[in-house]
This record gives C-alpha cells, sequence and structure tokens, in this order.
C-alpha cells in the first residue's frame, strides 16, 4: 500500500506541462519556447568556447528568476513584451525565427536591438536587462569563482626577492 500511495503522490510531478518553462516563477507567464529563445539570446551573449557557455550554465533561467523576483511589475511587461517581440524583428531582418538564426546573425541582431537601430523601446529594454543579468550571473557563478584565474592590476605585486641580473 505504501509504494502505490508513493507512487500516486510522484505521478503529478512526472507529467510535466511541456508548456510551461522549467522553472517556477510567481509573476512572469513563460512558455518553454520563450524560455528556449532566452536561453539563444544569452548564449550569444556568452557563447561556448573553451569555457562553459550562458546555456550550460543555466543563465537564461538566472535572468528570468532575477526579473520575476527583482523587478517590478512595468519592468516585467516590457521584458515579456521585449521577448515576445525579438522573433519579429529577427524574421524582419533575416526572414528567419531567431534560434535558427546563424550565431553571426544573432550576434548582429543584438548589436542592432542594443545599439538602438530599431524603432522597438521594448525590445531594447528586454536585451538591456538579460544582458546585465547574464553578466551579473556569470561574474557569480561557480565557473568564475572557483576556476577562472584571478586578475591581479599592472605592474603586479611586489616581490622583494626577485633576482637582478647586472650588465
Amino acid at each position: 500500500m505504501m509504494i502505490i500511495a508513493g507512487g500516486v503522490a510522484i505521478l503529478p510531478s512526472c507529467s510535466g506541462d511541456p508548456g510551461k518553462a522549467s522553472i517556477a516563477l510567481k509573476n512572469l507567464p513563460v512558455t518553454a519556447d520563450q524560455e528556449t529563445l532566452l536561453a539563444a539570446v544569452a548564449e550569444t551573449i556568452i557563447p561556448k568556447n573553451d569555457m562553459p557557455g550562458a546555456r550550460d550554465m543555466n543563465l537564461h533561467l538566472f535572468t528570468l528568476k532575477m526579473v520575476d523576483d527583482c523587478s517590478d511589475a512595468a519592468e516585467q511587461q516590457v521584458f515579456m513584451a521585449g521577448l515576445d517581440s525579438i522573433d519579429q524583428f529577427s524574421r524582419q531582418k533575416y526572414n528567419n525565427a531567431f534560434v535558427q538564426c546563424s550565431d553571426t546573425q544573432k550576434a548582429t541582431l543584438l548589436d542592432d536591438i542594443a545599439g538602438g537601430r530599431q524603432d522597438n523601446k521594448q525590445l531594447t529594454t528586454m536585451i538591456n536587462i538579460t544582458k546585465r543579468r547574464v553578466i551579473q550571473g556569470f561574474m557569480n557563478s561557480k565557473y568564475v569563482m572557483t576556476d577562472l584565474k584571478k586578475y591581479e592590476l599592472v605592474p603586479g605585486r611586489y616581490n622583494g626577492y626577485f633576482p637582478v641580473k647586472t650588465s
């Protein structure tokens, strides 16, 4: 009886709705497609190369959570409206959805949006928020805090025992 009761209790969590975001949000009505789109935007900002990319570090989820928790209702509405209009802007410029564009096309689109070379202020605001939150999440990630080398200001630290060669 306990096994059946445990299975009945766990069963609803196994059948997740494929149309919902993968994290629980209180204020943002984000769909799985919008989450995928935001992941592509974040991956364009911090691409994967010899270090993990934004998608590997789940920075799109960090961005969603920060906007959900730390932004007021007006900014959340602007963010969602901007997120909805990325594909429209991408289709106008490249006749393709943002997710299906090449990496250079994605970078060019984000540069055009952030540079204000389009007339949608909601889109510009959404990209600026996303950039700020993705960089914040990256700088506070485990990778940066543990694996990235420490930056030393020029001229570096003083070494009083450094051997000096005389000519």
